[in-house]
């Protein structure tokens, strides 16, 4: 009788489709290998709306290099396709060059036909982030989360000046030591630390031949390039061990039926996961295709929003 009542309960699609877990969602931490040096990988997100400033900026594009961690911060008018190709092309193409890979998310303002055309012009690789899924470009996120308090604090509220606080944000945090890799970015990409206000004067000039000056920044660069690398490693397998504590990482496979969480909802009421049973077609864990079983939309969508439907085994 316990057993027909609780394969009873798990069984119940509204109860599946409207409850709400409580325990750590389901997929372990997948990090991104460390590239081999500047620029081969960076991710790119937008932050805002922002109260417009006297400028009429009210939004920031952001780029971080995947291994220096440095960082490119543009104050733009507005978030379209022909902004973001500009601004990416002036503030970061024209002065550090192509990047090998762009990470972004897949909304409009990135995904387009614009943007696509772009990368096929000048050489680079676009790819794009699951849908909901932040993580997977968690290191501009984490950016975001950062600046934006610092702007709050320095602005003043009644001129809303913030744009004219972003760059020198951005260097003091350029400038400053990363915990992961334990160097500035400022020194994992020029191979020296940046002088700063605070240095003073300096008293005496060393003179060097350029040659002598570069042949000695190449194995210095090589040096420190090879102890961050080890550091980001490191630090990588520590967020992965306590992420993946005690969390579930549920396998799918072809054919599963499965509801996936639905986001942006309007109402209290509504249900949290897919009303209709989703079919997986695709499957590279820890991110699914599925097919819905109506309207056949498919959808990408990552291990985090599924969540396997049960069926009663009971005649």
């Amino acid at each position: 009788m316990k057993q027909s009542i609780t394969q009873s309960i798990q069984s119940c699609l509204p109860c599946q489709q409207y409850n709400i877990s409580r325990s750590k969602k389901p997929g372990r931490l997948q990090p991104i290998p460390p590239p081999e040096g500047p620029f081969q990988l960076i991710g790119m997100d937008y932050c805002g709306p922002f109260k417009q400033t006297p400028r009429g900026n009210r939004y920031v594009l952001c780029l971080t290099d995947y291994f220096t961690r440095w960082v490119v911060a543009a104050a733009v008018p507005d978030c379209s396709a022909q902004t973001t190709a500009e601004a990416l092309f002036n503030e970061f193409i024209c002065k550090y060059g192509v990047p090998a890979v762009i990470l972004s998310d897949q909304g409009t303002h990135f995904h387009n036909q614009l943007m696509e055309a772009m990368s096929k012009l000048i050489g680079y690789n676009h790819t794009y982030s699951t849908t909901y899924h932040p993580q997977s470009n968690g290191m501009i996120e984490r950016f975001n989360a950062t600046f934006v308090p610092q702007i709050a604090k320095l602005e003043n509220k009644e001129n809303n000046n913030w744009d004219e606080f972003l760059l020198p944000v951005v260097f003091a945090y350029n400038t400053g030591t990363h915990s992961t890799t334990q160097y500035s970015p400022f020194q994992l990409l020029y191979g020296r630390e940046p002088r700063l206000p605070v240095d003073g004067p300096i008293s005496s000039f060393t003179f060097r031949k350029p040659n002598d000056y570069y042949e000695q920044l190449k194995k210095s660069m090589k040096l420190i390039h090879g102890y961050a690398r080890e550091n980001i490693i490191r630090k990588q397998h520590q967020y992965k061990t306590q992420y993946d504590k005690r969390r579930p990482d549920p396998h799918y496979t072809i054919n599963d039926r499965v509801l996936v969480r639905r986001h942006g909802l309007k109402y209290k009421l509504e249900p949290k996961f897919s009303i209709t049973p989703q079919i997986i077609i695709r499957a590279q864990h820890p991110v699914y295709v599925v097919r819905d079983e109506i309207t056949q939309i498919e959808t990408q969508v990552h291990i985090n929003d599924i969540r396997p439907i049960y069926v009663s085994k009971l005649n």
